[in-house]
């Protein structure tokens, strides 16, 4: 394949990837192959970038001209708005599906269920409730930095699972079958460029507040994101011997509050 054919397909599966995860218009594609979507996923980080730069600049225009806590809600709510509630709805169904089933059939069957329990509310306000006030107690400028990491790198985290376990639902039923299939280790790879575009990104237009962040600050949100995936991979695996949609985006969401949580850590060193 010729470099301008590769550059074309690669744009091609990144507007993908932003149709599949965004409510934002793309354009009509002239064919579509099934494979695309799978292929897609290796520009989620990216999209996570594009989200995340929407958001911060939404929570800084909020927050200039009110306050951090006002514009942590708006921004939220934008962020919510324009992915759908994509990864929010994976979230809640994974709370649903594992705090009420027993059984990995019983915990598949309620997760595909449209209405929503007790569980599900719970996690999904818990997590709504946390993301908003750690948003609300950084320096303005720490925050704009963090949703634009935040966004961007929890994405790549919930891919993951994606090369770490096989798929654990029902093929046959799945939302999104393309999606139920390994991630490369070189679909991985490029995944991960994105991120390292977004962090030097973020260096070149906001020097001042990554000044604001302590090199132990941002070791401790990595860690922290990673546990939080680790902890979804070996809750996953051991209640649907593999990942779901459903879980992916309950991880995404996991790792996002994780990396908020690390950089609005008060460390006493």
């Amino acid at each position: 394949m010729s470099a301008w054919r590769r550059f074309k397909h690669e744009w091609t599966l990144l507007l993908v990837a932003m149709q599949f995860l965004t409510r934002l218009p793309v354009p009509a594609f002239t064919h579509y192959e099934p494979d695309w979507l799978h292929q897609s996923s290796r520009h989620f980080p990216a999209v996570g970038l594009m989200v995340g730069l929407l958001c911060a600049g939404v929570f800084w225009l909020t927050s200039i001209g009110f306050n951090p806590l006002v514009g942590a809600v708006i921004s939220t709510v934008f962020g919510i708005r324009l992915t759908g509630a994509f990864h929010e709805d994976g979230l809640a169904d994974t709370c649903d599906g594992l705090g009420g089933g027993l059984t990995r059939k019983r915990t598949l069957e309620i997760m595909k269920d449209s209405r929503l329990g007790t569980y599900g509310v719970l996690g999904l306000v818990s997590a709504l409730l946390i993301k908003i006030t750690l948003l609300a107690t950084m320096p303005i400028p720490v925050t704009v930095v963090a949703l634009i990491i935040a966004h961007s790198a929890s994405r790549l985290l919930c891919i993951s699972l994606i090369a770490l376990l096989p798929y654990g639902g029902d093929t046959r039923h799945a939302k999104a079958k393309p999606m139920a299939q390994q991630l490369t280790p070189i679909q991985a790879l490029f995944a991960s460029s994105w991120v390292v575009i977004g962090l030097v990104l973020i260096g070149l237009i906001f020097p001042d507040a990554i000044k604001q962040i302590s090199i132990w600050q941002g070791l401790l949100a990595l860690a922290l994101a990673l546990i939080a995936t680790d902890y979804m991979r070996r809750l996953l695996r051991r209640r649907l011997q593999g990942y779901t949609g459903d879980g992916l985006g309950a991880t995404q969401q996991l790792s996002e509050v994780a990396i908020y949580a690390g950089l609005a850590a008060t460390l006493p060193f």
